[in-house]
């Protein structure tokens, strides 16, 4: 008789797309208490079969989904999957999560994780459809954007409630960061996985399942959901955050003056109301839109009106990410148009962070001078220009002209181009965020270290934020982690939210709740996972799975060469003040070396190598990898 889970399908699905071949494996215990789920399953799968000589579009790289034990639930801290690989962007870990339904769709289908290997000789779409897996044709398919994608394989199998996670054109014409998009517009953006999946000529994995996700303590398992519900309802963040969604963060980030403007000079734009999620809220949202489950539906549907540019524009979000990249990044303030631009990136399914970084910089080039007409096919790169910016998208996604340089991100273009290396705002291959550095001293650090390169989700360090100087002091023993602009205790703060972000990326649901609203706890978490698995883990054992997946990425980076050098940032944050316009972070620096020996101790990795101890892996039930780094060594 097989073994019964909770929480869990209990099945890992294979498919080797040369071959056609389907198959399954149990879902081991050994992996549910080390690794938990979602990221956590790939991570471990990804280290097992990648290392420096993979190529990220050779059909070796497997492109991995996972899942975790609160997918398929109606836990009230949302529904996210991860999708890995190795990176063609980075070269390193490539990993990105997203919400929607599919992460519950996947468990509904029987898996827990699906790991797909191998290329289609021809272009197709994996249909999951409980136990029958089948390769169906694309080619009607392939060319079309996103969106119509999603519309598109619901009508081939004709039934609309089948969850669709698609790449779009600009994968399948290889723009390094190709992303995957669920539902049309929930984008797992970064690392370029929607290139993967383009490289081994699939377009999409389509799922439909018809099963269900048993607690193995049904009761309590639902007085968790209830107490996380009222926290989420009664937390004094959730009208902002349900109205607003992520654009929230506009007005503030302005008013503290760190929000990105003209590619990192300045962290105050005078505009910034004119594109903040309040102006967003009053004339273009029509509805709240959800993930799976969630009670906060922080997404939107917006609508541009009549009178405007770009008039009877509709869709899903935007985000903050896309909000400021293409506004203040930019230096744009017309929100139509960043609408349209958002739009235009999710439909043909490119990262919105890259995208915003290297129209941002090619505009700073043309500022100083660096570039000729000649070389950006005679565009005018003034500072805000929204019909260059909507043609660069364009080209970008073509790989036509100057779009064909910028394709495979900035660091590669500014290799091409023979310039503006030291302008070009990234860590280990992947473009920062819309975050000024210097005025979150805690999130600089994470830019500096996150594994799959200039990050913030994999430690969101919003605390620091707080100005709960009490409570810094009872986690930390210091008040500075509740003070963006402090270098103090930031190693402390971003170790232990690294923790948390990856837990909450091992159960699956969004950081927005678990990590940014705390509505879980993590002397909590033992419970809420025994009620929802059966499975007991101690505080200390949760807190090691996060530790766990910190230390294998690290590990999986140092074999692709990655060292202490890389743990940096751009010369302009450490060596160039905010300007005075700036606001309270005018005149702010990165002082990043403190921060990082601080990290290092916390995280048990040798400050000069940044390669895990030995003990730090022994300790955490990773001999293998303690044996792999000593030849690195």
């Amino acid at each position: 008789m097989s073994r019964k889970y909770y929480g869990f399908a209990g099945q890992i699905l294979h498919v080797n797309l040369s071959t056609g071949e389907v198959d399954t494996e149990p879902l081991s215990e050994e992996l549910i208490k080390d690794w938990i789920g979602g990221r956590g399953f790939n991570m471990r799968a990804l280290y097992d079969r990648i290392d420096a000589d993979t190529d990220p579009l050779d059909e070796d790289n497997p492109l991995i989904f996972g899942v975790g034990p609160v997918n398929g639930t109606l836990s009230c801290m949302g529904s996210r999957f991860n999708v890995s690989a190795k990176s063609p962007h980075t070269g390193i870990i490539g990993d990105s999560n997203a919400g929607g339904h599919i992460g519950s769709e996947i468990k509904y289908a029987g898996y827990d994780q699906i790991i797909i290997t191998g290329r289609a000789d021809r272009p197709i779409y994996l249909f999951v459809d409980d136990d029958e897996v089948t390769l169906r044709d694309a080619d009607g398919i392939w060319g079309r954007d996103a969106v119509e994608t999603n519309d598109l394989i619901c009508e081939d199998i004709g039934d609309s409630s089948v969850q669709v996670a698609a790449c779009g054109p600009a994968a399948e014409n290889g723009v390094s960061f190709g992303a995957v998009f669920a539902n049309g517009v929930r984008a797992a953006g970064r690392t370029g996985m929607g290139t993967v999946m383009a490289s081994k000529n699939m377009k999409a994995l389509a799922v439909r399942g018809t099963g269900s996700v048993a607690a193995y303590d049904d009761a309590k398992f639902r007085e968790w959901d209830e107490l996380l519900t009222r926290r989420i309802l009664e937390h004094p963040d959730y009208e902002s955050r349900a109205w607003l969604g992520t654009p929230r963060n506009v007005i503030p980030l302005n008013e503290g003056g760190y929000l990105v403007t003209k590619h990192f000079q300045s962290g105050y734009f005078a505009e910034a109301a004119k594109m903040s999620g309040e102006e967003l809220a009053r004339n273009y949202n029509v509805k709240p839109k959800a993930c799976h489950a969630c009670p906060l539906h922080c997404s939107r549907w917006y609508v541009v009106p009549s009178g405007e540019d770009f008039a009877g524009l509709q869709g899903e979000g935007p985000e903050y990410e896309a909000m400021a990249g293409f506004g203040s990044r930019i230096y744009n303030s017309n929100l139509a148009a960043i609408l349209k631009c958002n739009d235009m990136v999710n439909r043909l399914g490119m990262d919105a962070i890259t995208t915003s970084e290297v129209i941002s910089w090619l505009m700073e080039l043309n500022e100083l001078g660096m570039v000729s007409p000649e070389e950006v096919d005679g565009l005018d790169l003034s500072w805000g220009n929204v019909d260059t910016t909507i043609a660069l998208v364009e080209k970008i996604y073509r790989r036509e002209g100057i779009g064909d340089v910028l394709a495979d991100g900035v660091f590669k273009a500014a290799e091409r181009l023979g310039k503006g290396e030291e302008l070009a705002m990234g860590v280990k291959g992947l473009e920062i965020i819309q975050a000024e550095p210097r005025g979150m001293k805690g999130y600089a650090l994470t830019f500096a270290t996150a594994t799959r390169g200039a990050d913030h989700l994999r430690y969101e360090p919003f605390f620091e934020m707080s100005e709960d100087t009490d409570l810094a002091e009872e986690r930390y023993g210091l008040p500075e982690p509740a003070k963006r602009l402090e270098e103090k205790g930031k190693g402390l703060l971003v170790a232990d939210f690294g923790e948390w972000c990856a837990l909450s990326d091992c159960f699956n649901v969004c950081k927005n709740t678990m990590v940014c609203m705390e509505v879980l706890q993590m002397h909590e978490v033992p419970d809420f996972l025994h009620a929802l698995t059966g499975v007991r883990w101690t505080e200390e054992e949760a807190r090691d799975v996060g530790r766990r997946m910190i230390t294998l990425e690290y590990a999986l980076n140092n074999k692709m060469g990655i060292r202490r050098e890389h743990d940096t940032l751009p010369k302009r944050f450490l060596e160039e003040p905010l300007p005075e316009d700036s606001r309270e972070s005018a005149g702010s620096v990165v002082d990043l070396q403190i921060m990082l020996d601080e990290f290092y101790e916390a995280r048990g990795i040798d400050p000069e190598t940044a390669i895990p101890l030995e003990e730090t892996c022994l300790d955490l039930n990773l001999p293998d990898v303690a044996e792999d780094l000593r030849r690195l060594r």
